[in-house]
């Protein structure tokens, strides 16, 4: 049986009473540690933390531990910070658009229960998959953009995330650029990926450009999405070797391999609340 517990990520300026504060809290009123993590850069002197507990017994009323956590610790040491009970599943929205590797892989992860989520909605501005979406019944939702329509189009779409109660949106390679407005109301709740060859190979043909280039290594990049392109605070990164041996055809095979990879650590790394973001970079916990 599972049981629920609370995770608190935080940072703030090293001081030696800050991990003794933290542990205290838990440990006073009755809370079970099951995982405690932290990192200090040097250079800055900041801390970053991860603590996890179980709720069976604990003290304070979940609906009251923020409250009681900010008032004796949080506000004595000046943290940045926030509490996440973990008691339910986390509300998934798939965005598409017509490559479909990266869509299939999480699509796989859900229906085997490798990850305990709920995915209630998938958006795409084609139709490409909804045949897909009928077969997990998950209501499928086409929104064509152009320039001219790009704004009512994401308010539509900003609307069925509030009824629907999404908690993260994952781009599964889906090729439309979010604006400003669209990323505000998700900040760090919105996962991309995008190819190593970005930016040094952009255009219509990265791979035949890459391989013109006689790249020896390929990869791809998971982050949060921000107004600035594919410049958001990074999750997760790695590289697979590329040599003269491999095809156009062969690279892009490994290119989606490594995208599907990389942007399901990343997303994992999300749901159980191990990353925590500063500045435009992230801290991940293991």
């Amino acid at each position: 049986m599972k049981k629920d517990t609370a995770i608190i990520l935080l940072h703030a300026q090293d001081h030696d009473g800050i991990v003794p504060a933290v542990t205290e809290f838990v440990l006073n009123n009755q809370g079970k540690i099951k995982k405690l993590d932290q990192h200090v850069i040097e250079d800055e002197k900041r801390i970053f933390m991860r603590i996890e507990w179980l709720l069976t017994n604990f003290a304070i009323p979940q609906e009251k531990i923020g409250e009681f956590f900010n008032t004796l610790i949080a506000e004595r040491f000046q943290m940045k910070w926030s509490l996440h009970i973990r008691n339910k599943k986390t509300r998934v929205a798939l965005f598409v658009s017509k490559y479909a590797h990266c869509f299939h892989d999480i699509l796989s992860r859900y229906e085997s229960k490798e990850w305990d989520i709920d995915i209630p909605i998938i958006i795409s501005n084609h139709e490409k998959f909804r045949y897909v979406a009928e077969r997990y019944d998950i209501p499928y939702h086409c929104f064509p953009i152009t320039k001219e329509n790009k704004k009512s189009q994401e308010a539509q779409e900003l609307a069925l995330l509030k009824e629907y109660q999404i908690d993260l949106v994952v781009m599964a390679r889906y090729m439309q650029i979010l604006t400003n407005h669209f990323i505000d109301q998700y900040p760090n709740q919105i996962i991309n990926i995008h190819h190593s060859s970005l930016p040094a190979f952009a255009g219509a043909d990265p791979y035949g450009s890459a391989f013109r280039r006689g790249v020896k290594f390929m990869g791809a990049t998971a982050h949060y999405a921000t107004e600035d392109l594919d410049e958001g605070p990074i999750i997760v990164q790695d590289v697979i070797p590329i040599s003269h041996r491999d095809s156009i055809a062969d690279m892009k095979r490994k290119g989606k391999d490594i995208e599907k990879q990389v942007l399901a650590q990343a997303v994992w790394a999300h749901l159980n609340y191990n990353v925590l973001t500063y500045k435009n970079k992230t801290v991940v916990f293991q």
